[in-house]
């Protein structure tokens, strides 16, 4: 029993380090062909979706203007392309914002 215990924990140890390198992360996404009031929900919708994403915030100047979207994921579980290939699918594409990120 002893040896067993020990077993667990020292794998316990030894996995530690790789769980503690995933880490959240903050992409900011301009979301293209998102012009109208409820494109901004779907997109949000779209991204929460998305194994791995803690939080989405979108943003629209108006009703007409495309969304940006800041997400927060765990960079162990996904990427920015991922999400990017997510809302590209729903039929919003977008690329990773020129603005500051974050």
């Amino acid at each position: 029993m002893k040896i067993y215990l020990g077993t667990i924990l020292g794998l316990g140890l030894l996995l530690a380090p790789i769980a503690a390198q995933a880490a959240d992360a903050k992409v900011v996404l301009d979301v293209h062909h998102a012009g109208c009031v409820l494109c901004g929900p779907i997109v949000k919708s779209t991204l929460e979706h998305v194994n791995g994403v803690a939080s989405v915030t979108v943003s629209q100047p108006d009703g007409m203007a495309d969304v940006t979207a800041v997400v927060t994921y765990d960079d162990g579980q996904t990427s920015p392309e991922v999400l990017i290939q997510a809302t590209t699918a729903q039929g919003y594409p977008a690329d990773i914002s020129k603005k500051t990120n974050g």
